[in-house]
């Protein structure tokens, strides 16, 4: 019997197996949000005292996501809806809590501005698939759940092809799309079209719904491919 015979490295997790973010891309994001932090700075802090004087306080809403890979953080936005209840003290519907000023808010993007600090700590990037809800995690398909397999991002390629007035299988297959997809050039690309969706004021809610109706899970395989 050989005493010094080795043992075969154990075989590297699915964990260790996945991907991170790569240098350049964190590079571009943070040579990116510092200057914007800078500038924005005084528009977020009238946007926070119009909602302190429109809606109340909180003026942020906060919100645990999953991150890459699915793990969790806390996505920060302005808050945009109000906390009115019903006579039985329930919420209620999102619709009825949504005030014009709220509408106005997400129609010009103001209420992802905080988004910005996620992206300087590192849990998302400037441009990604939406961070979404954390019980949306068992419903996707082992192919839509690709999404993850890089940061969530403020802005993606999904936004400027539709928005959420998209389906959501639409939506999820040009999610997978970018990360298979995923540069520098495309990144550029994303946020330079993302203002002129922003400007357009296009696909803010699905048509004929104040808010985007939930995912419910994908019956049958769609095609993801996510070329427009």
């Amino acid at each position: 019997m050989n005493d010094h015979a080795t043992t075969a490295p154990a075989p590297a997790t699915a964990e260790a197996r996945r991907p991170g973010v790569p240098w350049s891309k964190r590079l571009f994001d943070l040579c990116i949000t510092i200057p914007l932090l800078v500038v924005f700075a005084p528009v977020m802090l009238v946007v926070s005292v119009a909602i302190a004087l429109a809606l109340g306080r909180p003026t942020l809403f906060r919100q645990v996501r999953p991150g890459l890979h699915g793990r969790p953080f806390t996505l920060v936005k302005f808050r945009s809806m109000t906390d009115a209840r019903d006579a039985s003290g329930r919420m209620k519907p999102d619709a009825e809590r949504l005030p014009a000023f709220g509408q106005l808010l997400r129609r010009t993007s103001l209420d992802e501005l905080p988004q910005l600090w996620n992206v300087l700590r590192g849990e998302m990037s400037l441009v990604g698939p939406r961070p979404l809800m954390m019980e949306y995690l068992p419903r996707y398909s082992a192919e839509q759940s690709r999404r993850h397999d890089v940061l969530p991002g403020i802005t993606g390629w999904s936004q400027i092809n539709g928005r959420n007035a998209a389906s959501w299988p639409r939506r999820l297959a040009l999610d997978v799309w970018y990360v298979d997809h995923q540069s520098l050039a495309l990144d550029v690309k994303i946020l330079a079209l993302t203002i002129w969706t922003v400007f357009k004021s296009e696909g803010v809610n699905q048509p004929g719904r104040a808010t985007v109706d939930a995912f419910l899970g994908t019956e049958s395989p769609d095609s993801m491919e996510g070329q427009p």
